[in-house]
């Protein structure tokens, strides 16, 4: 069952809550939700993975441990686990370069920050003022729904004269 956690740790893309891990685990009739959750405490216990503000990762020590007996896994584990990895990762990797803070204001209503990043660094910044949290809240999740077309927007924008609907790269 630890190999199986550390096996899975070693490979997300990043650190991850109590539910995704047991997501990824606990995937078969054949694992024991009582027994994972057990050795999932004892891997934080022992310093093979952390526990910080509710999300696990894995440590060097539970990286090299994992190397040294992985080969133990049948092929048709970590098969299963391969896949359910592909659609995690992308998740995490694209939760990763899309985010939104947001905190409140000393003058009343709430600052929300909205990023957009590729794989070289940020692509947008983009701060606003917003009335209320729920406010910035919707913004945020409709900003996280389509980030590129919100990009391409802002780009659009900047990039038009906003003379005779002529634009810079007319010219």
């Amino acid at each position: 069952m630890k190999l199986l956690i550390l096996y899975f740790m070693c490979r997300v893309a990043a650190p991850v809550d109590f539910a995704t891990v047991t997501g990824l685990t606990v995937c078969d009739d054949g694992i024991d939700y009582f027994d994972f959750a057990e050795a999932l405490s004892e891997l934080v216990d022992t310093g093979h993975l952390t526990l910080e503000d509710g999300l696990y990762a894995i440590t060097e020590k539970g990286r090299a441990n994992s190397a040294a007996c992985e080969s133990s896994l049948p092929f048709s584990v970590k098969r299963k686990c391969s896949a359910q990895l592909v659609k995690l990762n992308g998740i995490l990797r694209r939760n990763a370069q899309v985010r939104a803070e947001t905190h409140l204001r000393t003058d009343g209503g709430v600052a929300l920050q909205l990023f957009l990043d590729d794989e070289t660094g940020n692509l947008l910044t983009l701060e606003m003022f917003c009335g209320s949290q729920e406010q910035a809240d919707r913004l945020a999740r409709n900003f996280k729904a389509e980030p590129e077309r919100i990009y391409n927007e802002v780009l659009s924008a900047l990039l038009s004269s906003g003379e005779d609907g002529k634009d810079e790269r007319e010219e």
